[in-house]
């Protein structure tokens, strides 16, 4: 979740409660059944997926310049059914799960304070210049600096010399921001001035707060409709 959604809804709640509701979150996937840590306290940011539940237990692999972690316990899948080639692939020596993420301590020096995800270890890529993009964290960068026209990113610049967002809009937002009325078409509401320049300047921003050419997006595309084999 983006941290602003984040904050958002702890502001809400709030204003309409007079409290802040608990948001906790747990990671895993199919395989691990589907948890495979749970944060059991309440987390000061989004993105932090805590500890290991018990009978689980994390191997955590240096990849490239990320963390990879690796899942082992009785919730795991054995295998995939009738695909020993898959299910060879998809385990270590050691018998651990390489579910593909990569992981970060949120304090180093806290363990207790739990895991922060940190992308897919299998979606990054690199550009021309040979610096690897971690997607995970670009992508989440772009939705928070391009809101609320933004409502999901695709990161492109595999081989290229620069990262590229293709941008999912949340098209009510975008009209609102344009000052449209709801019958406005898609086309419309993208190509309007408003919402390109307020693009513009996400993009400006990001870029102020990045450090090199792998950690912003330098062009974005806003998409009329979405085109299939994204996820």
């Amino acid at each position: 979740m983006p941290q602003h959604l984040w904050d958002g809804l702890m502001e809400l709640s709030r204003q309409e409660l007079g409290y802040a509701v608990p948001l906790v979150t747990a990671w895993g996937s199919t395989e691990t059944s589907p948890l495979a840590t749970d944060c059991h306290f309440q987390a000061d940011r989004s993105g932090v997926i805590g500890v290991p539940v018990p009978g689980v237990t994390l191997k955590l692999v240096p990849n490239g310049d990320k963390t990879e972690v690796r899942v082992k316990g009785a919730n795991v899948t054995p295998g995939y059914f009738e695909q020993p080639e898959d299910t060879a692939k998809a385990f270590d020596e050691e018998g651990f799960y390489k579910i593909g993420d990569a992981v970060k301590f949120a304090d180093p020096d806290r363990p207790e304070a739990g895991l922060v995800f940190d992308g897919r270890v299998s979606e990054d890529f690199k550009l021309m210049s040979g610096t690897w993009v971690s997607v995970g964290t670009v992508r989440v960068k772009g939705v928070e600096h391009l809101a609320p026209v933004a409502q999901d990113i695709v990161v492109t610049g595999h081989g290229r010399n620069s990262v590229g967002y293709l941008i999912f809009p949340n098209v009510p937002a975008c009209r609102r921001l344009a000052g449209l009325a709801d019958e406005a078409d898609v086309s419309t509401v993208l190509s309007h001035p408003a919402v390109r320049e307020r693009v513009k300047a996400g993009l400006d921003a990001l870029h102020a707060t990045s450090k090199g050419s792998s950690t912003h997006a330098d062009r974005a595309l806003l998409m009329a409709a979405p085109f299939g084999g994204c996820r």
